[in-house]
């Protein structure tokens, strides 16, 4: 069969590269042992099983950290085929991207320090707030405290870790991040007793697992993986993995499916219990 793009790709040379967030918790991260693991991942895997029966051949998997400032050259250079990350999906993203369908419905909201007395985003006016570059948070949350008219420093951290760090240290007051990487991170580094999250949303995102676009073929595998997902529920066994059971350091989540989610799924053809 004569396949085009990026399913052509990978036929040609038996490889499918995959690119993944190094401390994303829960959806792409670094175990103990140095292995990469999460929810995105977990969904990948199933993607390249679907594109190896549509082959009809074995393909190896090639695995790339990349960051939220990297990931979009390294999918339009081809040097990864599909990113198994958190990346929100947004309208000016589609203009130049594919994306798989909706894996996590979240928004942003503020990390602090406890006791700093920081309780919502209007009490970030005259502190440092750090941005993770390369996000839409980059973007827009600057936009809000200038129509806010709040007087906040920004800050930028190559990746969700350094941005963190910069919390830790001082150098920041605040984190702005999707709520559910918050939760992840404060997981992971077991410092939720130091931390809080706090403050309404302030921004709305679906994430989903991030390709090139127009790239029929491939983007045809990928809905079809999805399909399959939703249909045996295998999605809600991966979902509780992840977000209900302990994580491989022993920390769990207890982020039980969100409505909105549920509903998304269902659609995509996951039968009701």
């Amino acid at each position: 069969m004569p396949y085009t793009g990026t399913l052509k790709k990978i036929n040609d040379q038996g490889v499918i590269r995959l690119g993944y967030r190094e401390n994303s918790p829960p959806f792409a991260f670094l175990a103990d042992n140095g292995k990469p693991v999460g929810y995105s991942l977990d969904l990948c895997e199933v993607i390249v099983e679907e594109v190896a029966g549509e082959l009809r051949k074995d393909i190896r998997v090639e695995m790339r950290p990349v960051t939220p400032e990297n990931r979009f050259d390294l999918i339009r250079s081809g040097e990864i085929d599909l990113e198994c990350g958190s990346t929100v999906n947004s309208i000016e993203r589609r203009k130049v991207f594919g994306f798989s369908p909706t894996i996590f419905v979240t928004g942003a909201k503020t990390l602090v320090r406890r006791g700093s007395g920081i309780r919502s985003f209007a009490d970030l006016g005259g502190k440092a707030v750090v941005l993770t570059r390369g996000t839409v948070h980059s973007e827009v949350i600057p936009k809000m405290a200038e129509r806010q008219k709040l007087a906040i420093t920004f800050i930028s951290a190559a990746d969700h870790q350094e941005s963190f760090q910069a919390l830790v240290s001082g150098k920041a007051d605040a984190f702005i991040n999707d709520d559910v990487q918050l939760h992840g991170m404060l997981a992971e580094t077991r410092s939720a007793a130091d931390f809080r999250i706090v403050g309404d949303f302030l921004t709305y995102a679906d994430y989903a697992l991030t390709m090139r676009k127009d790239d029929t073929d491939f983007a045809e595998v990928v809905d079809r993986a999805f399909t399959r997902l939703m249909g045996s529920r295998e999605i809600v066994a991966i979902y509780e993995k992840w977000f209900l059971r302990p994580l491989p350091h022993g920390v769990r989540l207890n982020l039980r499916m969100s409505p909105h989610l549920e509903e998304l799924f269902r659609v995509r053809g996951m039968p009701s219990d």
